[in-house]
């Protein structure tokens, strides 16, 4: 669990939440109405956003599109909040006699299976369809393909050899943070070089790798052709399964 969440209250600008976000370097940003947690911006609204207006407006959050939240116990165990986060799709805040004390996150969830010691395979929850734009194309068109496919990244390839990744975190840092148009070249934005493993890198081995180096997406190779995407998420979702 992540204790003492950020929160904002509804009237904050749109701008504004994407600054506090990039400058703390989280992906969830917590909505309170009077008071109280009433929902989430999260780096996937804000790329569908983006991609539906173009721009990122000066409204209040509380006029722009977030996402919903399931409340839980600091009892509950970890394979049942691992339920509930696959079957719901959605995050997790953690109250304690209706106080927020915390969000759980699939990196957080992660943490707390590696100390298991269970190594799930991760052959029925890879991505195995793996998108991908060329490093001179526009930061626009990667996430145009990022919000029609529902993915949170795609390879970036130069000279026709991977070159790096470019996420909803890239997004969010690296772009709208400093006020980058959308018409530049994704190679001067992207996560670079990029972090692979072998196909058949199984649950906590890649779990390890993603957390030493900080990343939540993880490509696959196979006689370094990438043939596969694993996420937190999904690792998460293997953990659960065995």
């Amino acid at each position: 669990m992540t204790s003492e969440p950020i929160t904002r209250d509804s009237d904050v600008l749109f701008p504004v939440a994407i600054s506090i976000m990039a400058n703390h370097g989280i992906g969830n940003l917590i909505i309170k109405e009077k008071s109280k947690p009433s929902s989430l911006l999260t780096e996937r609204e804000i790329l569908s956003y983006l991609v539906r207006r173009g721009d990122i407006p000066i409204e209040p959050i509380k006029d722009i599109l977030t996402q919903s939240f399931a409340p839980i116990s600091p009892r509950m165990s970890i394979l049942d909040a691992a339920k509930l986060m696959i079957s719901k799709k959605k995050r997790l805040l953690v109250f304690e006699n209706e106080k927020l004390v915390g969000i759980i996150t699939a990196s957080d969830m992660l943490r707390g299976f590696r100390k298991t010691g269970i190594n799930p395979p991760l052959d029925k929850v890879t991505s195995k369809k793996v998108y991908e734009c060329a490093h001179i194309d526009s930061i626009f068109k990667a996430i145009k393909l990022m919000y029609q496919k529902r993915i949170g990244s795609v390879i970036i390839t130069k000279h026709d050899t991977p070159y790096g990744i470019f996420t909803e975190r890239d997004l969010l840092v690296n772009v709208l943070s400093q006020k980058v148009v959308l018409t530049e070249k994704l190679g001067n934005y992207c996560s670079s070089p990029l972090v692979t493993a072998k196909i058949g890198i199984r649950g906590n081995d890649a779990a390890r790798l993603m957390a030493s180096k900080k990343i939540k997406r993880l490509a696959l190779t196979d006689k370094d052709k990438i043939v596969g995407i694993v996420t937190a998420r999904d690792i998460v979702e293997a953990f659960y399964a065995e």
